[in-house]
C-alpha cells in the first residue's frame, strides 16, 4: 500500500482533558480543536460471512485526531464493522465485505492493497490483553524488528511507546522481564504500546476495558484521550458512560431481526456528536437504548 497519499504522519493537536462531569472529550478548550481531516469515509458497507449478513448498508466518516466511539447491544455487529476497518476479517474463513472503507481516499479492499501495510498503518488492542510470553522489551520491540528497524533504533522506539502508554515508570527498571508478570491493567497498556510501536495514523479498540478493574479502565480512558493528540481512536464499548466521557463522535448500531431465518443484521442507527447522541438523539431507538430501556 504505497500510494503517498495515504501518509502514516503523527499530527499534534492541541490539549485535551477528560474531566470527572460527564463531559465528552470532544468539548475542548476555547482555542482548542483537532484538525477535521477525513481518515475513514465508510459508504454502503455490508459483511458477510459466508450467506450469512452480519452488518448491513453501514455509513459514516471518521476525522482525525478524533474518538468514535461505536456502542449497541450485543450481536450488532460493532466488532466485526471494526475489523473490517483494517481488513482482520480477511483472516476468517468466508468473511466478506462489499462497499467502500476508504482510508485516505484509496479503498482499503481495493485489489492490489497490501492487507499488512494496511495493519501497520491501522493497529488494533483486543478486547483481553494478549502480550507475547517474552520480555516486556521484547514484546514492544516485536513489531519494529520484524519490519526491519535496526537494532541500535529499538531501544529508543521501546521507551518512547512505552512512555505513550503511560507505562514507562512502572517497568523501565525490568523491562527484560516476562510481560506476564504484569497486572491485566498493565498489560492491555503494554498491548498498546505494542501497537503504537509501528507508528500507526489509527487505533482501533476492541473493548479494551471489558476485562479491566475501575482503577484500570480509568487509567485506559485517560490515556485514550492523550493518545488522540496523535492517533484517530475507534473503539468499540458496551460502556455507554465510557462512550459519554472520552468520544467525539458516537455510531449506535442495532439490530434486524429476519423472521424466517431467525438471524440479526447489524444496523447504523444513528451517528453524531456524541453530546448529541446522549441528550439529544435523532432517532427513538437510539434514545432508547441510551436511557437504558432495551439493551
Amino acid at each position: 500500500m504505497s500510494d503517498p497519499a495515504l501518509p502514516a504522519a503523527r499530527p499534534t493537536v492541541d490539549s485535551r482533558r477528560l474531566t470527572a462531569a460527564p463531559q465528552p472529550a470532544h468539548q475542548r478548550a476555547p482555542g482548542g480543536g483537532a484538525d477535521t481531516a477525513t481518515v475513514f469515509d465508510i459508504a454502503n458497507v455490508d459483511v458477510f460471512y459466508g450467506s450469512f449478513h452480519a452488518v448491513k448498508n453501514v455509513n459514516f466518516t471518521v476525522a482525525k485526531n478524533e474518538i468514535t466511539a461505536l456502542i449497541g447491544p450485543s450481536g450488532c455487529g460493532k466488532s466485526t464493522l471494526l475489523r473490517s476497518l483494517n481488513r482482520m476479517n480477511d483472516l476468517v474463513p468466508g468473511a466478506r465485505v462489499a462497499g467502500t472503507v476508504a482510508y485516505r481516499g484509496k479503498n482499503i479492499y481495493d485489489q492490489g492493497v497490501d492487507a499488512v501495510e494496511v495493519r501497520r498503518r491501522i493497529g488494533m488492542v483486543f478486547q483481553k490483553a494478549n502480550p507475547f510470553p517474552k520480555s516486556i522489551f521484547d514484546n514492544v520491540a516485536y513489531g519494529p524488528r520484524i519490519h526491519g528497524v535496526k537494532r541500535s533504533e529499538l531501544a529508543d522506539i521501546v521507551e518512547d511507546s512505552l512512555k505513550k502508554a503511560a507505562l514507562w515508570d512502572e517497568v523501565k527498571d525490568k523491562l527484560k522481564q516476562s510481560a506476564l508478570a504484569l497486572s491485566g491493567g498493565q498489560q492491555q497498556r503494554l498491548c498498546i504500546a505494542r501497537t503504537i510501536a509501528l507508528a500507526p495514523e489509527v487505533v482501533l479498540m476492541d473493548e479494551p476495558c471489558s476485562a479491566l478493574d475501575p482503577i484500570a479502565t480509568a487509567r485506559i480512558e485517560e490515556l485514550m484521550v492523550d493518545l488522540a493528540k496523535q492517533f484517530t481512536i475507534v473503539i468499540v464499548t458496551h460502556n455507554m458512560q465510557q462512550a459519554a466521557r472520552v468520544s467525539d463522535k458516537t455510531a449506535f448500531f442495532s439490530t434486524e431481526v429476519n423472521e424466517l431465518s431467525d438471524t440479526r443484521t447489524g444496523v447504523l442507527v444513528e451517528f453524531d456528536d456524541t453530546q448529541r447522541i446522549f441528550t439529544t438523539p435523532s432517532d427513538e431507538r437510539t434514545e432508547n437504548y441510551v436511557t437504558g430501556r432495551f439493551g
